[in-house]
């Protein structure tokens, strides 16, 4: 089972998906600069790709994504001023 849906984000948005795999989800915030995603993304080739990329952890839910900070993030994406340990609502604000 998935769930997408916008966030208002300012004057933009970004799409939020939330999808089931067995015993765990997979959360993605996607904006039209980059996205945020659960523990499923792969850094290493979110990299490989030059993605702007941003990795949360210890998320059950869409609601849980928006309280938490940054885990990792791509090269590209500390060009564009994210950092570890800063929150996604900030995030969310540079990639939508």
């Amino acid at each position: 089972m998935s769930c997408c849906s916008k966030i208002k984000v300012g004057k933009n948005s970004v799409d939020a998906c939330l999808v089931k795999l067995g015993t765990k989800n997979l959360i993605l915030l996607k904006g039209r600069r980059g996205y945020v995603m659960c523990g499923y993304l792969n850094m290493k080739a979110a990299e490989k790709f030059k993605d702007v990329a941003v990795k949360i952890t210890g998320v059950k839910s869409m609601q849980d994504a928006l309280k938490t900070t940054v885990h990792s993030c791509t090269s590209a994406a500390r060009r564009l001023g994210i950092r570890k340990d800063q929150p996604i609502k900030e995030v969310l604000k540079i990639i939508a």
